[in-house]
């Protein structure tokens, strides 16, 4: 192990240059979801660059690539799409250059999650000069949509083009450790309705922000009462927005709408969730609905789903956990943290919704998603592709009890 953990490192770090400059080139180009096709054309062009046995787009536009022909189907994953910058000014530099300074890349998605979609390509052209095992299958996706709808790629993958791995590997940051689930989510709205009138005579209306204030003492009040878990937490829930409706500034609002970030921990369902909010102590004829998403992909393709995304964990002893630890352990020489994400990921289709055993690993700190200080450092780039390239050759040391776990489900 020792050995196959140091020529892996060896050849990541003769082709650093390489992977910086594919993050680098990545970052520059902005991709919001729903918009990632320049970005999405520029991974193909490196995917195909690089040699692999197939490289397509899906219908929803995420970019696939394939390496081996074998029985044993592993997928690793990486989106690619980002969120936007917020204000501009709460960036020291531009967040688009792909700025290298002091052994760090910076920039909008330098760590949620492009390094894993650069790493992975690399570990994967690793691999193919060292040989992939007769008996494995080696896909790579830079999915879409992310962002906007966690999960919904890979449903549309699996479901929707046929391509069902037997294991699934996630890029989101986990700073080179292995995680094996998180709590699940939902996107929930109460919706109040009044009945206007000019604020003048504000007496002879019926302000539907006034019936909602109520509804927010409940809701944080619902919080207090969660239930935890001892790996994934706390179940959580809080209000992100608040809107209404009112003819002017000078009338009173007829409509009042908040929308409820819902965490779910071990346990929990969407229904019991739902009930908990229809039976808030003021929710009178307010209306609590779960949102939908629907959108257009940058390929023309409609999305459409409920915005319920399952909490889900995969055992510790599970060969892919076990697999994937070794191979950390035979690159770094130490044992990884085997923990959870506080955030979703594409694990809620792959594994919450399908099944399929999930777990992540990749370079970067999950605290600086989303932010404007994020950054990885070129080191951890070298050591997570040297990992992605043996992943495939631990894993398939545990074929038969993957192949044999997936049997069993199955039947």
């Amino acid at each position: 192990m020792a050995e196959a953990g140091k020529q892996a490192l060896e050849a990541a770090r003769r082709h650093e240059p390489e992977i910086v400059r594919f993050l680098r080139d990545m970052i520059a180009i902005p991709a919001e979801s729903c918009r990632e096709g320049p970005r999405c054309e520029r991974v193909r062009q490196e995917y195909e660059r690089l040699g692999f046995d197939e490289v397509f787009f899906d219908r929803l536009g995420t970019v696939v690539a394939r390496i081996g022909s074998g029985p044993l189907k592993i997928l690793m994953d990486g989106h690619i799409d980002c969120v936007g910058i917020g204000d501009p000014k709460a960036w020291d530099f531009d967040p688009f250059l792909g700025k290298l300074e002091d052994g760090k890349v910076w920039g909008r998605g330098a760590v949620d999650e492009l390094p894993a979609v650069a790493c992975m390509a690399y570990g994967a052209k690793i691999l193919r000069e060292r040989g992939i095992p007769d008996s494995v299958t080696l896909y790579l996706t830079a999915s879409v949509m992310e962002e906007d709808c966690d999960g919904y790629c890979l449903l549309h993958l699996i479901e929707k083009e046929g391509l069902r791995p037997d294991v699934v590997i996630l890029g989101e940051p986990t700073d080179l450790n292995v995680y094996r689930g998180h709590r699940g989510r939902m996107e929930v709205t109460i919706a109040t309705r009044g009945k206007s009138a000019h604020g003048a005579h504000c007496d002879a209306g019926v302000n539907a922000l006034y019936k909602m204030a109520p509804i927010l003492a409940d809701v944080e009040a619902l919080h207090r009462r969660m239930p935890s878990d001892d790996f994934l937490g706390k179940g959580s829930v809080t209000v992100s927005f608040l809107e209404c409706s009112s003819a002017s500034l000078c009338s009173v609002p007829d409509a009042a709408r908040i929308y409820i970030d819902r965490r779910l921990t071990r346990g929990e369902t969407a229904e019991k969730a739902l009930e908990e909010l229809r039976s808030l102590p003021h929710l009178g004829d307010a209306r609590v609905e779960l949102l939908s998403y629907e959108a257009t992909s940058w390929r023309g393709e409609t999305a459409r789903q409920e915005k319920f995304f399952p909490t889900w964990t995969l055992p510790e002893a599970h060969p892919l956990v076990q697999g994937v630890r070794e191979a950390i352990e035979a690159v770094l020489d130490r044992a990884p943290k085997v923990s959870r994400w506080s955030f979703s990921t594409n694990g809620v289709a792959s594994m919450g919704h399908l099944g399929i055993p999930t777990v992540g690993f990749a370079p970067g700190l999950e605290e600086l998603a989303h932010t404007p200080r994020e950054c990885v450092a070129t080191e951890d780039l070298v050591g997570a592709a040297a990992v992605y390239s043996l992943i495939p050759e631990f894993l398939a040391r545990h074929q038969g009890s993957l192949l044999a776990s997936k049997a069993k489900k199955e039947n």
